[in-house]
């Protein structure tokens, strides 16, 4: 690929959604948009990139948008944040929230919803204390087509066997041929909707608990930094937000500071010591 073209692609894809693609990773596009050329009866990706450069079609800007940002996903990955989630910041809430019996959820970049899945179970084998409560889980992406396959809520054998331990898969599954279904009372627990993060975030509501994760790694730091403030104005005092292992808010912003010994969880930098104290604790 000619050095101008990776220039008018890389661009298009910070301009829409600001992600940073770095010289050395021409070779993401070539294998993510030949099939798109392919597709649209064009020989090459060079036919693909003069498509782009001379008639600027919304529906090619956008299914090239979607090839550049679908990202793997599976279930209860990693591990650390679904067993805090569990474990130290769902405490924390159902007796911080006693009086209201609300809780929201925001899963950002929720991908084919394996994320926003995974907490729906572990909200679902809480049921017994969540008598009563209202709790909301929010899945966005900015790609249509991962959202249409989260929202089908189907799954292949290699997809439900990464990370999914064996009796949650009978339990909160359906074998349907060679693909698993997930369970309507998992599935409507979840609500999905198509979401740029570099768009306002005033139309998506406040929320107690924010997973982001493995999302910023793809920013600069200008947009990491607006992504997160924008974030703190959504949570209040005592809400709580998961990045990814690799991801830090440090030399970013102030708005949200590390859980000291719990790898990916913050806390607002208004938290209070008794707060913290309690994040801390598992």
């Amino acid at each position: 690929m000619r050095s101008e073209d990776f220039e008018l692609i890389s661009g298009l894809l910070k301009q829409r959604s600001g992600l940073i693609l770095p010289a050395d990773k021409v070779y993401l596009l070539e294998s993510r948009l030949t099939p798109i050329a392919h597709k649209r009866g064009l020989e090459t990706l060079d036919d693909l990139v003069n498509e782009v450069r001379l008639k600027r079609k919304e529906d090619l800007l956008v299914e090239i948008t979607e090839a550049m940002t679908t990202n793997e996903s599976f279930f209860f990955r990693d591990n650390k944040p679904f067993d805090l989630f569990k474990d130290t910041v769902m405490p924390q809430l159902i007796e911080s929230r006693a009086n209201q019996k609300r809780i929201r959820i925001w899963c950002a970049a929720a991908s084919t919803g394996q994320e926003p899945y995974s907490l729906a179970i572990i909200l679902k084998e809480m049921a017994a204390k969540l008598v009563g409560w209202k709790v909301e889980i929010v899945g966005t992406d900015i790609s249509q087509q991962v959202l249409d396959k989260a929202k089908e809520g189907m799954f292949s054998q290699f997809e439900v066997q990464r990370g999914l331990p064996i009796q949650l898969l009978i339990k909160y599954f359906n074998q349907v041929g060679d693909l698993w279904q997930i369970s309507d009372d998992i599935k409507t627990m979840v609500t999905y909707k198509m979401f740029n993060l570099l768009e306002p975030f005033s139309s998506l509501g406040s929320f107690d608990v924010i997973f982001c994760r493995n999302v910023l790694i793809y920013f600069d730091q200008p947009t990491k930094t607006q992504v997160l403030e924008k974030m703190r104005k959504l949570i209040p005092d005592d809400g709580t937000l998961f990045l990814g292992a690799a991801e830090t808010v440090l030399g970013i912003t102030d708005q949200f500071k590390p859980v000291q010994g719990q790898r990916g969880l913050y806390s607002t930098s208004n938290a209070t010591d008794d707060l913290i104290g309690k994040l801390k604790a598992v």
